[in-house]
Protein backbone atom coordinates (compact mmCIF):
# COMPACT_ATOMS: atom_id res chain seq x y z
CA UNK A 1 0.00 0.00 0.00
CA UNK A 2 1.55 3.22 -0.95
CA UNK A 3 2.03 5.81 1.44
CA UNK A 4 0.50 8.90 2.19
CA UNK A 5 1.78 12.65 1.29
CA UNK A 6 1.98 12.87 4.98
CA UNK A 7 3.58 9.69 5.98
CA UNK A 8 6.36 10.58 3.42
CA UNK A 9 7.14 13.77 4.25
CA UNK A 10 7.14 12.82 7.90
CA UNK A 11 10.04 10.69 6.78
CA UNK A 12 11.43 13.31 5.12
CA UNK A 13 10.79 12.08 1.67
CA UNK A 14 12.85 15.35 -0.15
CA UNK A 15 10.02 15.03 -2.75
CA UNK A 16 7.13 14.82 -0.98
CA UNK A 17 8.32 17.91 1.36
CA UNK A 18 8.94 19.70 -2.22
CA UNK A 19 5.33 18.54 -3.21
CA UNK A 20 3.74 19.95 0.02
CA UNK A 21 5.48 23.25 0.19
CA UNK A 22 4.22 23.62 -3.81
CA UNK A 23 0.08 22.75 -2.51
CA UNK A 24 0.70 25.38 0.12
CA UNK A 25 2.14 28.10 -2.28
CA UNK A 26 -1.12 27.06 -4.63
CA UNK A 27 -3.46 27.56 -1.50
CA UNK A 28 -4.73 24.69 -2.80
CA UNK A 29 -7.04 23.32 -0.31
CA UNK A 30 -5.24 19.78 0.01
CA UNK A 31 -2.15 21.90 1.24
CA UNK A 32 -4.56 23.37 4.41
CA UNK A 33 -5.70 19.56 4.85
CA UNK A 34 -1.48 18.42 5.09
CA UNK A 35 -1.37 20.91 7.35
CA UNK A 36 -3.86 19.89 9.69
CA UNK A 37 -2.58 16.09 9.49
CA UNK A 38 0.94 17.02 10.26
CA UNK A 39 0.76 19.79 12.47
CA UNK A 40 0.79 18.26 15.92
CA UNK A 41 4.45 16.90 14.85
CA UNK A 42 5.35 20.41 14.96
CA UNK A 43 6.99 22.75 17.39
CA UNK A 44 10.53 20.88 17.37
CA UNK A 45 12.47 22.82 14.99
CA UNK A 46 14.35 26.03 16.11
CA UNK A 47 13.24 28.71 13.50
CA UNK A 48 16.22 31.50 12.85
CA UNK A 49 15.29 34.18 10.87
CA UNK A 50 17.97 36.01 8.49
CA UNK A 51 16.84 39.75 7.24
CA UNK A 52 18.04 42.81 5.92
CA UNK A 53 18.80 44.79 3.05
CA UNK A 54 19.31 43.85 -0.66
CA UNK A 55 23.59 42.85 -1.00
CA UNK A 56 24.00 42.06 2.34
CA UNK A 57 25.11 38.79 1.72
CA UNK A 58 22.48 36.93 3.13
CA UNK A 59 22.25 34.17 1.08
CA UNK A 60 26.34 33.46 1.19
CA UNK A 61 25.89 33.90 5.19
CA UNK A 62 22.88 31.50 5.33
CA UNK A 63 25.24 29.06 3.28
CA UNK A 64 27.69 29.47 6.15
CA UNK A 65 25.26 28.63 8.76
CA UNK A 66 24.51 25.32 6.97
CA UNK A 67 27.41 24.06 6.94
CA UNK A 68 28.29 24.56 10.56
CA UNK A 69 25.28 23.18 11.43
CA UNK A 70 25.94 20.00 9.80
CA UNK A 71 29.54 19.88 11.04
CA UNK A 72 27.54 19.67 14.39
CA UNK A 73 25.34 17.26 13.58
CA UNK A 74 22.36 19.17 12.84
CA UNK A 75 19.15 18.73 9.86
CA UNK A 76 18.81 22.06 8.61
CA UNK A 77 15.73 23.15 5.96
CA UNK A 78 15.76 26.55 4.09
CA UNK A 79 13.18 28.51 2.95
CA UNK A 80 14.86 31.42 0.94
CA UNK A 81 11.84 34.08 -0.25
CA UNK A 82 12.84 35.36 -3.29
CA UNK A 83 11.17 38.55 -5.14
CA UNK A 84 8.38 37.42 -8.06
CA UNK A 85 9.19 36.86 -11.59
CA UNK A 86 6.52 39.05 -13.66
CA UNK A 87 6.66 36.25 -16.23
CA UNK A 88 6.51 32.60 -14.25
CA UNK A 89 5.35 34.23 -10.75
CA UNK A 90 8.16 32.32 -9.51
CA UNK A 91 11.40 33.10 -7.62
CA UNK A 92 13.11 35.52 -9.78
CA UNK A 93 16.68 35.36 -7.93
CA UNK A 94 16.65 31.33 -6.58
CA UNK A 95 18.76 31.49 -3.68
CA UNK A 96 19.16 27.92 -3.99
CA UNK A 97 22.43 28.63 -6.12
CA UNK A 98 24.18 30.43 -3.79
CA UNK A 99 23.78 27.03 -1.69
CA UNK A 100 24.45 24.24 -4.56
CA UNK A 101 27.32 22.90 -1.97
CA UNK A 102 25.02 21.06 0.10
CA UNK A 103 22.52 20.13 -3.11
CA UNK A 104 23.39 16.11 -2.31
CA UNK A 105 23.19 16.65 1.31
CA UNK A 106 20.36 14.44 2.49
CA UNK A 107 20.40 16.71 6.01
CA UNK A 108 19.84 19.60 3.74
CA UNK A 109 16.14 21.21 2.40
CA UNK A 110 16.30 24.40 0.17
CA UNK A 111 13.31 26.03 -1.02
CA UNK A 112 13.02 29.26 -2.96
CA UNK A 113 9.90 30.78 -2.51
CA UNK A 114 8.39 33.56 -4.54
CA UNK A 115 6.48 36.55 -2.46
CA UNK A 116 3.68 36.72 -5.48
CA UNK A 117 3.11 40.38 -4.13
CA UNK A 118 3.08 40.02 -0.15
CA UNK A 119 4.64 42.45 1.51
CA UNK A 120 6.84 42.00 4.59
CA UNK A 121 9.35 40.54 3.34
CA UNK A 122 8.30 37.40 3.30
CA UNK A 123 5.26 34.83 1.21
CA UNK A 124 2.27 34.79 2.23
CA UNK A 125 2.36 31.05 3.35
CA UNK A 126 5.93 31.22 4.46
CA UNK A 127 4.95 30.17 7.88
CA UNK A 128 2.89 26.94 6.30
CA UNK A 129 6.23 26.05 4.46
CA UNK A 130 8.17 26.28 7.91
CA UNK A 131 5.85 24.15 9.00
CA UNK A 132 6.19 21.19 6.73
CA UNK A 133 10.25 21.69 7.56
CA UNK A 134 8.96 21.41 10.99
CA UNK A 135 7.31 18.21 10.57
CA UNK A 136 9.80 16.72 8.29
CA UNK A 137 12.26 16.90 11.22
CA UNK A 138 14.74 19.16 10.61
CA UNK A 139 16.34 20.24 13.73
CA UNK A 140 16.88 24.03 12.27
CA UNK A 141 14.55 26.11 9.83
CA UNK A 142 16.42 29.08 8.15
CA UNK A 143 14.29 31.33 6.89
CA UNK A 144 16.21 33.79 4.60
CA UNK A 145 13.75 37.00 3.61
CA UNK A 146 13.53 38.69 0.28
CA UNK A 147 15.61 42.20 0.77
CA UNK A 148 13.81 43.74 2.98
CA UNK A 149 13.09 47.89 3.52
CA UNK A 150 12.36 49.37 7.16
CA UNK A 151 9.01 48.31 7.26
CA UNK A 152 9.12 44.84 6.25
CA UNK A 153 9.83 42.90 9.09
CA UNK A 154 7.36 40.38 9.11
CA UNK A 155 9.85 37.76 10.09
CA UNK A 156 10.00 38.93 13.74
CA UNK A 157 6.57 37.25 14.16
CA UNK A 158 7.79 33.80 12.84
CA UNK A 159 11.41 33.22 13.51
CA UNK A 160 12.49 32.24 17.07
CA UNK A 161 15.27 34.21 16.62
CA UNK A 162 16.06 37.20 14.38
CA UNK A 163 19.18 37.99 12.74
CA UNK A 164 19.40 41.31 11.19
CA UNK A 165 22.11 41.37 8.58
CA UNK A 166 23.72 45.12 7.87
CA UNK A 167 26.64 46.09 5.13
CA UNK A 168 28.87 49.07 5.42
CA UNK A 169 29.04 51.40 2.53
CA UNK A 170 25.37 51.51 1.31
CA UNK A 171 25.25 55.17 2.57
CA UNK A 172 23.70 56.51 5.45
CA UNK A 173 23.52 54.15 8.48
CA UNK A 174 20.91 55.98 10.53
CA UNK A 175 18.30 55.38 7.80
CA UNK A 176 18.97 51.67 8.03
CA UNK A 177 18.30 51.43 11.59
CA UNK A 178 14.94 53.01 11.63
CA UNK A 179 12.70 51.83 14.44
CA UNK A 180 11.17 49.59 12.66
CA UNK A 181 14.78 47.03 11.66
CA UNK A 182 16.16 48.19 15.14
CA UNK A 183 12.98 46.27 17.29
CA UNK A 184 13.27 42.90 15.17
CA UNK A 185 17.01 42.15 16.11
CA UNK A 186 17.81 40.01 18.24
CA UNK A 187 21.21 39.85 16.48
CA UNK A 188 22.91 42.35 14.41
CA UNK A 189 25.33 41.20 11.73
CA UNK A 190 27.83 43.92 10.22
CA UNK A 191 28.50 41.42 7.13
CA UNK A 192 31.35 41.92 4.63
CA UNK A 193 33.33 43.23 7.62
CA UNK A 194 36.76 43.80 5.69
CA UNK A 195 35.05 46.88 3.65
CA UNK A 196 35.83 50.25 4.60
CA UNK A 197 33.26 51.52 7.33
CA UNK A 198 32.53 48.79 9.03
CA UNK A 199 33.48 49.81 12.58
CA UNK A 200 31.42 52.53 11.78
CA UNK A 201 28.33 50.90 11.01
CA UNK A 202 28.90 48.70 13.74
CA UNK A 203 29.71 51.96 16.38
CA UNK A 204 26.36 53.32 14.52
CA UNK A 205 24.38 50.15 15.88
CA UNK A 206 25.60 50.61 19.16
CA UNK A 207 24.51 54.03 19.73
CA UNK A 208 21.38 53.65 18.39
CA UNK A 209 20.57 50.43 21.36
CA UNK A 210 22.43 53.05 23.59
CA UNK A 211 19.93 55.83 23.06
CA UNK A 212 16.55 52.61 24.05
CA UNK A 213 16.49 52.71 27.44
CA UNK A 214 14.48 49.72 26.83
CA UNK A 215 17.64 47.57 25.99
CA UNK A 216 18.74 48.26 29.44
CA UNK A 217 17.41 44.78 30.87
CA UNK A 218 17.84 41.20 29.83
CA UNK A 219 18.83 39.82 26.43
CA UNK A 220 20.70 42.89 24.46
CA UNK A 221 21.11 42.36 20.90
CA UNK A 222 25.14 41.88 20.31
CA UNK A 223 26.48 43.49 17.30
CA UNK A 224 28.74 40.75 15.35
CA UNK A 225 31.09 41.17 12.51
CA UNK A 226 31.06 38.75 9.55
CA UNK A 227 32.72 37.85 6.64
CA UNK A 228 30.79 35.36 5.03
CA UNK A 229 32.87 34.63 1.58
CA UNK A 230 35.43 33.81 3.83
CA UNK A 231 33.56 32.46 6.75
CA UNK A 232 35.09 34.11 9.69
CA UNK A 233 32.72 34.82 11.70
CA UNK A 234 30.29 32.32 11.13
CA UNK A 235 31.13 30.12 14.35
CA UNK A 236 30.66 32.69 16.51
CA UNK A 237 27.00 33.68 15.23
CA UNK A 238 26.09 30.57 16.00
CA UNK A 239 27.09 30.73 18.75
CA UNK A 240 25.57 33.52 19.78
CA UNK A 241 22.48 32.17 18.46
CA UNK A 242 22.84 29.54 20.56
CA UNK A 243 23.12 31.57 23.61
CA UNK A 244 19.86 33.36 22.95
CA UNK A 245 18.15 30.19 22.35
CA UNK A 246 19.24 28.97 25.90
CA UNK A 247 18.59 32.53 27.42
CA UNK A 248 14.93 32.68 26.08
CA UNK A 249 13.82 28.92 26.65
CA UNK A 250 11.42 30.82 29.21
CA UNK A 251 9.77 33.69 26.90
CA UNK A 252 10.11 30.76 23.48
CA UNK A 253 6.05 29.69 24.40
CA UNK A 254 5.36 33.42 24.69
CA UNK A 255 6.87 34.30 21.14
CA UNK A 256 5.51 31.08 19.08
CA UNK A 257 1.98 32.15 20.87
CA UNK A 258 1.99 35.52 19.46
CA UNK A 259 3.31 34.31 16.38
CA UNK A 260 0.35 31.71 16.62
CA UNK A 261 -2.22 34.49 17.06
CA UNK A 262 -0.36 36.44 14.30
CA UNK A 263 -1.19 33.77 12.13
CA UNK A 264 -4.47 33.01 12.87
CA UNK A 265 -5.80 36.84 13.03
CA UNK A 266 -3.97 36.78 9.41
CA UNK A 267 -5.60 33.74 8.27
CA UNK A 268 -9.31 34.32 9.52
CA UNK A 269 -9.01 37.93 7.34
CA UNK A 270 -8.06 35.95 4.48
CA UNK A 271 -10.87 33.67 4.46
CA UNK A 272 -13.06 36.43 5.77
CA UNK A 273 -12.29 38.29 2.49
CA UNK A 274 -12.60 35.15 0.09
CA UNK A 275 -16.01 34.73 1.76
CA UNK A 276 -16.83 38.28 0.64
CA UNK A 277 -15.84 38.03 -2.72
CA UNK A 278 -17.25 34.64 -4.07
CA UNK A 279 -20.61 34.43 -1.92
CA UNK A 280 -21.41 38.01 -0.54
CA UNK A 281 -20.13 40.46 -3.53
CA UNK A 282 -21.11 39.85 -7.05
CA UNK A 283 -19.31 40.14 -10.33
CA UNK A 284 -17.90 43.73 -10.06
CA UNK A 285 -19.14 44.61 -6.91
CA UNK A 286 -15.86 45.20 -4.83
CA UNK A 287 -14.98 47.67 -8.02
CA UNK A 288 -17.85 49.97 -7.54
CA UNK A 289 -17.41 49.93 -3.79
CA UNK A 290 -14.08 51.76 -4.34
CA UNK A 291 -15.61 53.79 -7.86
CA UNK A 292 -17.69 55.42 -5.05
CA UNK A 293 -15.10 55.56 -2.27
CA UNK A 294 -12.55 57.33 -5.20
CA UNK A 295 -15.92 60.00 -6.22
CA UNK A 296 -16.06 60.60 -2.19
CA UNK A 297 -19.58 59.22 -2.20
CA UNK A 298 -19.00 57.31 0.96
CA UNK A 299 -15.65 56.69 3.05
CA UNK A 300 -13.92 53.46 3.42
CA UNK A 301 -15.19 52.72 7.26
CA UNK A 302 -18.75 53.14 6.09
CA UNK A 303 -18.50 51.15 2.83
CA UNK A 304 -16.64 48.31 4.98
CA UNK A 305 -20.05 48.56 7.48
CA UNK A 306 -22.49 48.26 4.67
CA UNK A 307 -20.46 45.27 3.13
CA UNK A 308 -20.17 43.43 6.04
CA UNK A 309 -23.70 44.07 7.70
CA UNK A 310 -25.14 41.27 5.80
CA UNK A 311 -22.40 38.55 7.26
CA UNK A 312 -22.07 39.67 10.27
CA UNK A 313 -25.55 40.93 11.30
CA UNK A 314 -23.91 44.01 12.87
CA UNK A 315 -26.11 47.02 12.92
CA UNK A 316 -25.56 48.97 10.65
CA UNK A 317 -24.67 53.47 10.91
CA UNK A 318 -25.92 56.24 8.98
CA UNK A 319 -22.44 56.82 7.54
CA UNK A 320 -23.56 58.30 4.02
CA UNK A 321 -25.60 57.86 1.01
CA UNK A 322 -25.19 54.05 0.33
CA UNK A 323 -27.06 53.46 -3.06
CA UNK A 324 -25.90 49.49 -2.68
CA UNK A 325 -26.35 47.12 -5.44
CA UNK A 326 -29.25 45.33 -3.50
CA UNK A 327 -28.95 41.99 -5.66
CA UNK A 328 -25.33 41.27 -4.58
CA UNK A 329 -26.55 41.14 -0.50
CA UNK A 330 -27.12 37.27 0.25
CA UNK A 331 -30.90 35.72 -0.42
CA UNK A 332 -32.40 33.23 1.92
CA UNK A 333 -30.93 34.75 4.88
CA UNK A 334 -32.95 33.04 7.34
CA UNK A 335 -31.91 34.98 10.62
CA UNK A 336 -34.22 36.75 12.97
CA UNK A 337 -34.32 39.92 13.10
CA UNK A 338 -33.20 41.51 16.41
CA UNK A 339 -37.00 43.44 16.35
CA UNK A 340 -40.09 42.90 14.88
CA UNK A 341 -42.95 45.20 13.35
CA UNK A 342 -44.29 45.27 16.34
CA UNK A 343 -41.78 47.22 18.03
CA UNK A 344 -41.64 49.85 15.67
CA UNK A 345 -42.20 53.55 17.15
CA UNK A 346 -45.74 54.51 16.07
CA UNK A 347 -44.49 57.59 14.19
CA UNK A 348 -46.46 57.13 10.77
CA UNK A 349 -49.68 55.22 11.13
CA UNK A 350 -50.76 55.40 7.80
CA UNK A 351 -51.14 51.75 6.22
CA UNK A 352 -48.47 50.44 3.92
CA UNK A 353 -49.86 49.01 0.58
CA UNK A 354 -47.89 46.89 -2.13
CA UNK A 355 -47.27 49.44 -5.13
CA UNK A 356 -45.69 46.98 -7.28
CA UNK A 357 -43.77 43.66 -8.35
CA UNK A 358 -40.57 44.04 -9.70
CA UNK A 359 -39.37 41.38 -12.34
CA UNK A 360 -36.14 41.03 -13.71
CA UNK A 361 -36.14 40.18 -17.64
CA UNK A 362 -33.72 39.98 -19.91
CA UNK A 363 -35.64 42.29 -22.44
CA UNK A 364 -38.78 44.36 -21.53
CA UNK A 365 -40.39 44.94 -25.14
CA UNK A 366 -40.23 41.05 -25.47
CA UNK A 367 -41.39 39.98 -21.94
CA UNK A 368 -44.03 43.10 -22.69
CA UNK A 369 -45.82 41.18 -25.12
CA UNK A 370 -46.88 38.39 -23.05
CA UNK A 371 -48.86 41.04 -20.67
CA UNK A 372 -50.02 43.17 -22.95
CA UNK A 373 -50.59 41.24 -26.28
CA UNK A 374 -52.00 37.97 -24.59
CA UNK A 375 -53.57 38.92 -21.21
CA UNK A 376 -54.41 42.59 -22.59
CA UNK A 377 -52.76 44.43 -20.07
CA UNK A 378 -52.29 47.88 -20.31
CA UNK A 379 -48.17 49.36 -19.61
CA UNK A 380 -46.96 52.78 -19.46
CA UNK A 381 -43.99 54.54 -21.64
CA UNK A 382 -40.27 52.78 -20.95
CA UNK A 383 -38.52 54.76 -19.33
CA UNK A 384 -34.76 54.22 -18.44
CA UNK A 385 -32.97 54.90 -14.98
CA UNK A 386 -29.56 56.29 -15.29
CA UNK A 387 -28.20 55.73 -11.64
CA UNK A 388 -29.25 52.30 -11.84
CA UNK A 389 -28.23 51.17 -15.53
CA UNK A 390 -32.04 49.88 -16.10
CA UNK A 391 -35.23 50.26 -18.25
CA UNK A 392 -38.37 49.69 -16.70
CA UNK A 393 -42.13 49.48 -17.95
CA UNK A 394 -45.02 49.08 -15.29
CA UNK A 395 -48.46 46.98 -16.19
CA UNK A 396 -51.62 47.15 -14.68
CA UNK A 397 -53.05 44.58 -12.99
CA UNK A 398 -55.95 46.38 -11.14
CA UNK A 399 -54.64 46.67 -7.89
CA UNK A 400 -51.12 46.45 -7.76
CA UNK A 401 -48.43 46.81 -11.13
CA UNK A 402 -45.57 44.81 -12.63
CA UNK A 403 -42.53 46.42 -12.96
CA UNK A 404 -40.53 44.61 -16.03
CA UNK A 405 -36.76 45.55 -15.10
CA UNK A 406 -34.10 45.42 -17.92
CA UNK A 407 -30.37 46.11 -17.73
CA UNK A 408 -28.88 48.69 -19.75
CA UNK A 409 -25.30 47.99 -18.84
CA UNK A 410 -22.96 44.97 -18.20
CA UNK A 411 -22.58 44.69 -14.25
CA UNK A 412 -25.89 47.07 -13.25
CA UNK A 413 -27.74 45.42 -10.34
CA UNK A 414 -29.90 43.50 -12.49
CA UNK A 415 -27.75 42.50 -15.10
CA UNK A 416 -25.67 40.83 -11.60
CA UNK A 417 -29.06 39.19 -10.85
CA UNK A 418 -30.11 38.08 -13.87
CA UNK A 419 -26.51 36.48 -14.47
CA UNK A 420 -26.96 34.51 -10.97
CA UNK A 421 -30.70 33.60 -10.83
CA UNK A 422 -31.84 34.61 -14.11
CA UNK A 423 -35.61 36.30 -15.11
CA UNK A 424 -38.11 36.38 -12.51
CA UNK A 425 -39.27 37.79 -9.43
CA UNK A 426 -36.72 40.68 -7.56
CA UNK A 427 -38.24 42.83 -5.27
CA UNK A 428 -41.76 43.60 -3.88
CA UNK A 429 -42.34 47.59 -3.42
CA UNK A 430 -44.52 48.99 -0.25
CA UNK A 431 -45.92 52.75 -1.23
CA UNK A 432 -45.26 54.91 1.95
CA UNK A 433 -46.45 58.36 2.45
CA UNK A 434 -43.03 59.63 3.69
CA UNK A 435 -39.97 57.36 2.40
CA UNK A 436 -37.42 59.18 5.03
CA UNK A 437 -39.75 58.36 8.12
CA UNK A 438 -40.14 55.31 7.40
CA UNK A 439 -36.34 55.27 6.86
CA UNK A 440 -36.07 56.34 10.30
CA UNK A 441 -38.38 54.04 12.06
CA UNK A 442 -37.02 51.18 10.77
CA UNK A 443 -33.35 52.19 11.69
CA UNK A 444 -34.64 53.33 15.22
CA UNK A 445 -36.05 49.69 15.46
CA UNK A 446 -32.67 47.79 14.53
CA UNK A 447 -33.44 47.19 10.77
CA UNK A 448 -30.96 47.19 8.59
CA UNK A 449 -31.26 49.30 5.16
CA UNK A 450 -29.65 49.18 1.98
CA UNK A 451 -30.17 52.79 1.48
CA UNK A 452 -30.42 55.07 3.95
CA UNK A 453 -31.09 57.78 1.96
CA UNK A 454 -33.58 57.21 -0.47
CA UNK A 455 -32.58 57.65 -4.26
CA UNK A 456 -34.62 58.83 -7.34
CA UNK A 457 -36.99 55.89 -8.87
CA UNK A 458 -39.23 55.90 -11.95
CA UNK A 459 -41.68 58.51 -12.83
CA UNK A 460 -39.86 60.82 -10.10
CA UNK A 461 -40.55 58.43 -7.15
CA UNK A 462 -38.28 58.13 -3.90
CA UNK A 463 -36.87 54.52 -3.25
CA UNK A 464 -35.05 52.70 -1.34
CA UNK A 465 -34.30 49.18 0.06
CA UNK A 466 -34.70 47.32 3.01
CA UNK A 467 -31.27 44.79 3.63
CA UNK A 468 -32.45 41.37 2.67
CA UNK A 469 -30.73 39.85 5.77
CA UNK A 470 -33.56 41.39 8.30
CA UNK A 471 -36.84 40.51 5.51
CA UNK A 472 -36.17 36.95 5.49
CA UNK A 473 -34.21 36.92 1.97
CA UNK A 474 -36.98 39.23 -0.09
CA UNK A 475 -35.65 42.47 -0.98
CA UNK A 476 -37.93 45.27 -0.10
CA UNK A 477 -38.36 48.28 -1.80
CA UNK A 478 -39.83 51.50 -0.38
CA UNK A 479 -41.67 53.72 -2.58
CA UNK A 480 -43.17 57.40 -2.14
CA UNK A 481 -44.99 58.61 -5.06
CA UNK A 482 -44.07 61.47 -7.36
CA UNK A 483 -46.99 63.64 -5.58
CA UNK A 484 -45.75 62.76 -2.10
CA UNK A 485 -42.02 63.14 -2.97
CA UNK A 486 -42.86 66.79 -4.21
CA UNK A 487 -44.80 67.53 -1.41
CA UNK A 488 -41.98 66.81 0.96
Amino acid sequence: MAKSLSDRLLARDPRAIARAISLIEDEAPEGAELIGRIFRHTGQAYLVGITGPPGAGKSTLVDRLIAELRKADQTVGVLAVDPTSPFSGGAILGDRIRMQAHAEDSGVFIRSMATRGHLGGLARTTAEAALVLDASGFDVVIIETVGVGQDEVDIVRMADVSVVILVPGTGDEVQALKAGIMEIADIFVVNKADREGADRTAASIEMMMALDDGMSEGWRPPVLRTEATSGRGIDELLATIHRFRAQSTDTLGARRRARSEWRLREILGRQFMHHMESQVLGPGEFDRWLDRISAREIDPYAAATEMTAGVLGGRVSPCGKLGADSSSFPQGDTRPPDADSSSLPQGDTRPLSIDHVGIAVADVEASLKFFTGVLGLASDEPQDIASQSTRVRFVDTGDAKLELVESLAPGSPIDKFLEKRGPGAHHVALRVADVRATIDRLVAAGIRMIDLEPRRGAHGSLIAFVHPADTHGLLVELKQPASAAEAH
